[in-house]
């Protein structure tokens, strides 16, 4: 009897489907649970947010304090901040490393073009390494206004 399956180089074409389907069905069922038991930390994860201080500035207007927070509201510390160009011009991308209070202060000068009443500086967050953040939604831009 197992020498007729021995011999048979069919492979997987001679299964029965329905064995074929259990057989996906349940290493999918299996991987699963394995990275439920070993990746917990991986399925908690916490977004960031960040409060710019102030939300709007002026064109060549100098200092900007970026605090990071938690869902919760709590500070979070070593995160690298990214103040990047929107529809306002900025002279390259400035970064900065969030403090134990969680705030960074990045110098910028924006600039709006001929025709531009108002602008936006786009920021970006890098989480901590080994933490459980994440940065995935979009975070709350500054507004360069003309005055």
């Amino acid at each position: 009897m197992f020498d007729a399956f021995r011999a048979d180089r069919r492979a997987i074409e001679g299964l029965p489907i329905r064995l074929v389907i259990a057989l996906v069905i349940g290493v999918a069922s299996l991987s699963v649970m394995m990275n439920m038991l070993t990746g917990i930390q991986g399925l908690s994860t916490t977004e960031l947010d960040v409060r710019p201080e102030p939300e709007v500035v002026g064109p060549g207007q100098g200092s900007i304090d970026l605090t990071v927070v938690g869902a919760d509201g709590s500070a979070v510390a070593d995160a690298t901040v990214l103040v990047k160009a929107g529809s306002a011009d900025l002279d390259g991308v400035q970064t900065a490393t969030t403090g134990e209070d969680g705030t960074a202060s990045v110098s910028v000068t924006p600039t709006l073009r001929a025709n531009q009443d108002e602008g936006t500086l786009v920021i970006e967050v890098k989480p901590p390494a080994g933490s459980g953040y994440v940065d995935r939604r979009g975070n709350t831009k500054v507004l360069v206004v003309r005055g």
